[in-house]
């Protein structure tokens, strides 16, 4: 797994003023916790934290005051509208410690002509060494046919690694593709659910303004003035 060192510093000040500080100064507040530990507060190089933070469950190898820790990012907090990281807490792990972690699943091959792959879910729950987590699965789905399903214990698992995940959960399946007449059906069932009224295309009645039946009208009404 990836592996990626970085400098930490202790924290001492607190509270959301101290944390909007930090963060100017281009850190990130966090939170290290485990083993029986009370959390240490410190902060991390904002830049060089979000880039190892594109990996997921990224080993940290945090240097700090002096000695190293080794730490897994467990709950990553970020601004909800523009994004940038505001906290995190990470969890103190050992060489050759389990862990349980969330490992996030990939679809690979081309779904069969009028198929449609339906995710029931995008991550496996495993246990694996903390030094030695995998990246992700792959789920193969070349040449499954329409109906085939794939549950949990299917995935092949690493050497070393065993899963949380209920073996029987369904992870995903292949539907056959909606036609055309189905989601014109379903948008206009979800259209009438919300109260939205579709505007029909209008005919032009008979005898209503600029239709034939006025036209011919007009025409009788001349020819009989001009008879008289």
């Amino acid at each position: 797994m990836s592996e990626v060192r970085i400098a930490a510093e202790p924290r001492t000040e607190f509270g959301k003023g101290a944390a909007r500080r930090i963060r100017r100064a281009s850190k990130v507040p966090a939170v290290l916790y485990g083993h029986g530990t009370d959390p240490r507060h410190i902060s991390l190089p904002g830049h060089h934290l979000m880039l190892a933070l594109k990996t997921p469950n990224v080993l940290l190898t945090l240097e700090l005051q002096g000695a190293t820790e080794l730490a897994l990012p467990k709950d990553v907090q970020r601004h909800p509208i523009k994004g940038f990281l505001e906290h995190v807490d990470m969890l103190l792990v050992k060489h050759g410690e389990k862990v349980k972690v969330e490992i996030p699943l990939y679809v690979v091959g081309e779904v069969v002509s009028g198929g449609l792959v339906s995710n029931e879910l995008t991550t496996l729950e495993v246990e694996a060494e903390a030094t030695s987590i995998p990246q992700s699965f792959e789920i193969d789905i070349e040449g499954r046919e329409i109906g085939a399903q794939v549950v949990a214990k299917e995935i092949t698992l690493p050497p070393g690694v065993t899963l949380v995940t209920d073996p029987e959960h369904l992870v995903l399946h292949i539907t056959a593709a909606p036609t055309a007449e189905e989601v014109e059906a379903e948008l206009a069932e979800a259209e009438a659910e919300a109260g939205i009224e579709r505007e029909e295309p209008r005919a032009e009645a008979e005898g209503a303004p600029g239709g034939e039946a006025e036209q011919e009208g007009k025409a009788a009404a001349a020819s009989e003035s001009a008879e008289g």
